[in-house]
């Protein structure tokens, strides 16, 4: 597999850090990856608070990946590689600590997708979001729940049709899915590690009632987002998704 994660732990702060060198895009080993050092770090006493971040500037995350996709030969298959981003957002979802999400450029697809699951999102002014998915014959089903619930169904609307267009930052805020957005990326990390020093010094039975409170009536997710995730794996097999991803890897 090309891509890592990465997990470290400093004074009560667990940090899980992705890469992959197609624009931090998400293949399902990846994916499997995150969603179980996630679970992980979400049981390790010593792990206070969770930051989630990827390597590089330029991109937080591309989304699923594409060379992935356009393996997927039936349907089992694709409702194997669309659960992925299903078991990410729930492992998430279920973690007893809080996640922060370091979104230092650009999130597409799955990429907003973790961001409107974390808890907190700090985000450079850079870090744009668009989801494509309709655009390449499919639509945001598996992260629509943690979209929706994060931004409200007339945002998350927005973002769906409106496939092929970037909505800023600053909309991102004004919208709710990032919580505070700045100039630099200096200034980004400061505040990662000033609101990561803090949590890690809170009550954490304090923290974890609160975060059951915040997550309240999302106990039917388990179940949920593998539907979704059936759906996606069906129409990634049609005709017009096939031609519409070849069409984008080849720009």
């Amino acid at each position: 597999m090309i891509g890592t994660v990465t997990s470290s732990l400093e004074n009560g702060t667990g940090t899980i850090s992705f890469f992959h060198p197609h624009s931090n895009s998400l293949p399902g080993e990846i994916l499997n990856k995150l969603s179980k050092e996630i679970a992980r770090m979400g049981k390790a006493p010593e792990v206070k608070v969770i930051v989630l971040k990827s390597d590089g500037e330029k991109t937080f995350c591309g989304g699923a990946s594409f060379e992935e996709l356009v393996s997927i030969k039936n349907k089992e298959q694709g409702k194997k590689f669309f659960s992925g981003f299903s078991s990410v957002i729930n492992s998430i979802r279920t973690s007893s600590k809080f996640v922060i999400a370091r979104v230092q450029g650009r999130a597409v697809g799955g990429g907003v997708g973790l961001a409107a699951a974390a808890d907190y999102v700090f985000a450079s002014e850079s870090a744009s979001v668009k989801l494509s998915e309709l655009a390449i014959g499919i639509g945001p089903f598996v992260i629509g729940p943690a979209v929706e619930r994060k931004i409200g169904m007339a945002a998350f609307s927005h973002l769906s049709i409106n496939a092929t267009s970037w909505q800023s930052a600053d909309w991102a805020k004004s919208n709710g899915l990032y919580n505070e957005v700045f100039k630099t990326l200096e200034e980004l990390d400061l505040g990662v590690k000033t609101l990561s020093e803090i949590l890690a010094k809170s009550n954490p039975e304090a923290m974890e009632q609160l975060k059951k409170i915040f997550w309240a009536g999302t106990e039917h997710w388990d179940g949920l987002l593998q539907e979704r995730a059936a759906i996606s794996g069906e129409l990634i097999l049609s005709d017009f998704s096939r031609k519409a991803i070849e069409k984008f890897k080849s720009k």
